[in-house]
């Protein structure tokens, strides 16, 4: 079995059982992958083989999402964080470097300031900094993925045109990946959505202090905003700049993704 192999299981946790996908040596410095939401951990298909070679990358779906459990409450932030403290446990993995996507970058955040002996380095990749004025803005504005089911499948092209202009044109495939994991959660895709609208990253985030670094895909217009101001918040922060990248960034750029990552974990 290579490092580029993918290995999947389940870890029986104290809210269900959360699936993760994995490759590299069990032994090898270890890098836990968070996924934006309504995602799973296929968002990370392409760049946990890369990540492998010298890592032990796992990319779990966020409990809730993909084929975890579903939780005995709503989703929050701060449990889904701890959630990933104990998937880490179960794994035997003491200390990991933690790359978090959208709402992953959220639960990253949070997974940093509430267990700062758990994670070594972040990397926080096209992440919206939350505060009072974030936390308005949202309130006003519509659900962002929510549809209504109906019987002649026209939730399934409404999906679709939600996220079409965030994505390449030229690249369906990834349209496709999104829908199915949406219809997974479909009566509660908005979840994580609400979750980083409620969750005050302004109080949390002074208690990162770990190296960390900030990807910009510069044509996400959810996320590329907020790159200066997590990089003024995190005083040992740097920033790179993926040119290009849009919503689906690790699926669509996965080598550039992959090569960020790996500079920075890696000290170049």
């Amino acid at each position: 079995m290579t490092a580029a192999t993918i290995r999947r299981g389940f870890a029986d946790l104290g809210d269900g059982q959360v699936h993760y996908a994995q490759c590299g040596a069990d032994d090898a410095p270890a890098v836990l992958l968070l996924h934006q939401t309504p995602r799973s951990w296929a968002e990370y298909r392409s760049v946990l083989p890369l990540l492998g070679e010298r890592h032990r990358a796992i990319a779990m779906d966020t409990i809730g999402f993909g084929d975890s459990a579903r939780p005995p409450w709503p989703g929050s932030i701060e449990r889904w964080a701890a959630v990933a403290a104990e998937l880490l446990d179960a794994l035997g993995v003491e200390r990991a470097h933690v790359v978090g996507h959208h709402t992953g970058g959220v639960i990253a955040v949070e997974l940093a300031a509430a267990f700062p002996e758990r994670v070594d380095r972040l990397v926080l990749s096209s992440t919206p900094f939350t505060n009072a004025a974030f936390r308005r803005e949202r309130a006003g504005r519509a659900p962002i993925d929510e549809v209504v089911r109906s019987a002649d499948g026209a939730h399934l092209a409404a999906l679709w045109r939600k996220r079409q202009p965030f994505y390449p044109a030229d690249r369906p495939d990834l349209l496709e990946a999104f829908v199915a994991d949406a219809l997974k959660v479909l009566d509660r895709v908005e979840d994580g959505h609400r979750a980083v609208a409620a969750y005050h990253m302004e109080t949390r985030i002074a208690r990162v202090v770990q190296p960390a670094l900030v990807i910009r895909a510069t044509a996400d217009p959810f996320a590329s905003p907020h790159a200066a101001e997590l990089c003024a918040r995190l005083p040992r922060a740097r920033l790179v700049d993926i040119d290009g990248g849009m919503v689906p960034l690790p699926e669509q750029m996965p080598q550039a993704f992959a090569m960020a990552v790996l500079e920075f974990l890696e000290g170049r």
